[in-house]
């Protein structure tokens, strides 16, 4: 995805010049983030783009985006802004760090779609109160909830002022995806809220998403909710088709959405899935053919192929990406060519992330077997510096062994983006030489993992 930066008086001057009579293909959004503390980006929601977005010093930013994506997030840090976009609107979004809930606001064409999304967000959260509690209902009553809400959404959008038509239409069948989403996921969440592995939803409750048009495009490209259902029906198909086959899950997937009829249904969901998926892939070369083999669009394969070329290049034997005076737990810092000589195995982290922590006791273990064998054990946060301390508590509370480092830019990390790294954890493995054993190293709750210790004799 690309982003259309252009100074506004240009702008101007391409409306009124030879761009006159062409449709607009971009939104200008603006405005002012007051007390902003930190980095604030951008970014698709689909997280197919991301980029640091430019605040000056009282906080006042302009911004131009391209209308291919119609759903955004800004990110300060701490708050996300959802904003919806179309060609053509110029957008402006006010807001105080430390009040976000009360300070925020819409104006300027695109404001009155955007305020409705802000107010049905507030009405549903109120309506829910604590997710976990609600996704330990039983299905009835769980059907019921989603239900009530539903309705009430329905009911503001009626009554909602200034609304145009063309958008009603569409947000009226956005929610009811919403509320098909909702059920589509009861059984997973129920199961992790319960911790009732076994437990299986009826045969009927999901009667209601038998019928769903997944070939609909305006749907698919207006509808995040729609997104999800389509998303999950797929990846029903490839876990079916991974088994028969005996091939990996993502390769599955791949061949799945390769038979989607609508070509830019499946052109969009070929380029998320490779965009967000390619680097964890076990067979990189395998997943970029099939994906260059079933998509044809030019824009898209542009980005997918530089990103093989650069995931080619962290290839097994390769010298590794480095990281260069990340700050140490047992004080000064650490470069990655400080630690030649002994195989590193590095644990990529953060204190607010769930599947990180659960891998603790697992690494724990790992680090006490392998204890003066030819390993050391890394663990890099990618927390953001306000939360420094936060880190430092965490590393002494459950007394984290190895070397614990505090990586310089979060997300934006060099290290990080070198390694395509874009979800945690993620685990790496060096060999003494500095060299790339594996970019997408096993998980220390993964026997595999222990398997390739044995193979390289560690």
């Amino acid at each position: 995805m690309k982003k259309i930066l252009i100074p506004l008086i240009f702008l101007t001057l391409l409306a009124c010049g030879k761009n006159e009579g062409k449709p607009l293909d971009y939104a200008i959004v603006s405005g002012k983030i007051t007390n902003k503390n930190g980095v604030v980006t951008i970014n698709s929601f689909d997280r197919t783009f991301s980029e640091p977005l430019k605040v000056s010093a009282d906080g006042s930013f302009t911004d131009t985006l391209s209308t291919d994506k119609s759903s955004y997030v800004i990110f300060d840090g701490k708050n996300p802004v959802f904003i919806y976009v179309e060609p053509g609107y110029n957008l402006n979004v006010t807001y105080d760090v430390k009040d976000f809930e009360n300070t925020i606001t819409f104006s300027g064409e695109g404001a009155q779609v955007n305020t409705y999304l802000l107010e049905k967000n507030k009405n549903e959260k109120a309506l829910i109160g604590n997710r976990f509690e609600v996704y330990k209902l039983n299905e009835a009553d769980f059907k019921a909830k989603y239900k009530a809400i539903k309705a009430s959404s329905d009911s503001l959008l009626e009554t909602f002022k200034g609304i145009p038509e063309d958008f009603k239409v569409l947000e009226k069948r956005d929610l009811n995806y919403n509320y098909l989403a909702r059920l589509n996921e009861y059984e997973p969440y129920h199961k992790y809220v319960t911790k009732n592995d076994d437990f299986k939803v009826s045969d009927s409750f999901l009667k209601e998403l038998e019928g769903i048009d997944y070939q609909n495009g305006e749907d698919y490209f207006f509808s995040e909710n729609f997104k999800l259902l389509l998303t999950s029906h797929y990846r029903k198909q490839a876990e079916a088709l991974a088994k028969k086959e005996g091939i990996a899950n993502d390769i599955a997937f791949i061949k799945t959405i390769s038979n989607i009829e609508n070509e830019k249904i499946k052109n969009d969901v070929l380029f998320v899935f490779a965009n967000t998926s390619m680097s964890y892939s076990k067979d990189v070369d395998s997943f970029y053919k099939l994906y260059s083999d079933n998509s044809n669009n030019d824009k898209n394969n542009a980005i997918i192929k530089e990103k093989y070329d650069k995931l080619t290049g962290l290839s097994k034997g390769k010298p590794s990406p480095k990281f260069v005076d990340y700050r140490n737990h047992a004080g000064g810092t650490t470069s990655l060519d400080d630690l030649k000589g002994k195989y590193t195995y590095i644990d990529v982290w953060a204190t607010w992330c769930g599947p990180c922590i659960r891998e603790i006791p697992a690494l724990k273990k790992v680090e006490a077997d392998y204890h003066n064998k030819n390993i050391q054990f890394v663990s890099v946060s990618i927390d953001k510096e306000k939360d420094f301390e936060t880190w430092k508590t965490m590393v002494n509370e459950k007394e984290l062994g190895g070397v614990q480092l505090f990586a310089d830019n979060d997300w934006n990390s060099k290290f990080v983006k070198d390694y395509e790294i874009q979800g945690i954890p993620r685990f790496i493995l060096i060999d003494p030489n500095g060299n790339i054993v594996s970019s997408n190293a096993p998980r220390p709750s993964d026997p595999a993992l222990r398997d390739l210790f044995e193979e390289l004799n560690i």
